[in-house]
This record gives structure tokens, sequence and C-alpha cells, in this order.
């Protein structure tokens, strides 16, 4: 009785000091992307959007960490789509902010370049195939490059509405773009395409590198 008393309390102690999800920082202002992305956008995309996942995730959190306490199994099914949602916005759009850069666009280098030549046959082929499935993404989602590390490869995928690639598919996520309107449609309205065409010309291609570099390990 002893052992679990105090397994029980370490387990509240542990639950009680985690810390809250926060949005993180950009590392850029929000006009930085201009002309390919328009300050206003990036303004309402992070302080606004990326912010209510934030907070909706850390309420979800909560109300799954009471169903836990209480053995609640049909509560903690019911909060399941809540935590895809709103923890997914959080990955996704974690990752997002830091695949794209002021400095960005151009091709990449090193051993990103040999990767993408040697699973898609050249850059070019790699875009045209990812901007393809980007734009094709019905409703809401995105585009992502992905590592499958069983097979040692990139991979292309497009995932709906906030789903994480890495929880979905298992793909290792290395970059992402963002097709939910909210992302686009105040500069491009319903012009999807020239959305995913400009926004190569912000991709942060050491960022994706260093993906790479991490999902191999």
């Amino acid at each position: 009785f002893v052992c679990f008393s105090s397994l029980s309390q370490a387990i509240n102690q542990v639950s009680a000091s985690r810390q809250k999800h926060t949005l993180p920082d950009l590392t850029y202002d929000y006009g930085a992307l201009e002309p390919h992305i328009c300050a206003e956008i990036m303004q309402l995309h992070h302080s606004k959007h990326h912010a209510t996942y934030v907070n909706n995730l850390n309420v979800t959190e909560e109300k799954y960490k009471e169903a836990l306490a209480k053995g609640d199994v049909t509560a903690q099914v019911a909060l399941q789509p809540a935590l895809k949602f709103n923890g997914g916005g959080h990955i996704n759009h974690t990752i997002f902010w830091t695949n794209l850069s002021p400095n960005g666009g151009g091709e990449p280098q090193g051993e990103l370049m040999e990767a993408i030549k040697r699973d898609f046959g050249s850059f070019q082929t790699m875009k045209e195939k990812m901007s393809a499935a980007t734009v094709a993404v019905q409703g809401s989602g995105w585009g992502w490059l992905g590592y499958d590390k069983d097979g040692g490869r990139l991979r292309i995928a497009a995932c709906a509405n906030q789903d994480p690639l890495q929880g979905t598919t298992g793909l290792i996520p290395l970059l992402g773009i963002d097709v939910w309107e909210h992302a686009y449609y105040l500069q491009y309205k319903n012009v999807r395409p020239d959305y995913v065409k400009a926004i190569w010309n912000a991709i942060n291609w050491d960022n994706v590198s260093e993906r790479l570099q991490a999902a191999k390990m």
C-alpha cells in the first residue's frame, strides 16, 4: 500500500509540474516573408490560429488527465479527436514556421540534395510532385516531404485537416506546406496553386537538412 501510495503521489507531482504547451516565437518578423506571404497572413496565422490550437490542446490535456484519474475510458476516447486535431495543429505549425525563412528559397545542398536526386531523380521533379500533392488536398490539410526511416528514403505525402504526419503515416516530417485557407486566402484568394508556387521561395533548406540529419539518428 505504501509503495502504491508513493507511486500515485509521484505521478500526480509529474502531472502537476508538466509545463503547458506554449506558442513558439518566430525567429523573423511577420513581414519578413513578403512578397511571398504577407505580414497580415503571418500575424493572423501565428498569433491567432496557432495560438488557438495551443490553448485548446492545453484544455484537452487537462480534461484527459481528469479522465485518466477517474478511470473514465469513455471520456478518454471522446477526447481523442480533439487531441489529434489540436495536438496535430500545434505540431504541424511548429514545424512550419521553422521550415520558412526570409533567406529561403533556391535549392538544398549536400546530403539532402543527394537524397532528393536519389529518390525523385531531380530537385525539380520532387518539387513538382510535392506541389501537385499539396494542391490536390481536398478541403484543408498539408503537403509533406517526409523521411521513411525503415526504408531509408524520402517520401511525399498529404494529410487531411491537422493530422500529424508521423502519427498518421509513420513518416518523419521534414518539410510541410499548410494549405488551410487561413494560410493563404487573404493574399491568394482561392488560387491555391499560386500560393504553393510562391512558398518555395521562402523554404529554409538548412532547417529541412537539419531535420533529415536528426531523422536518421
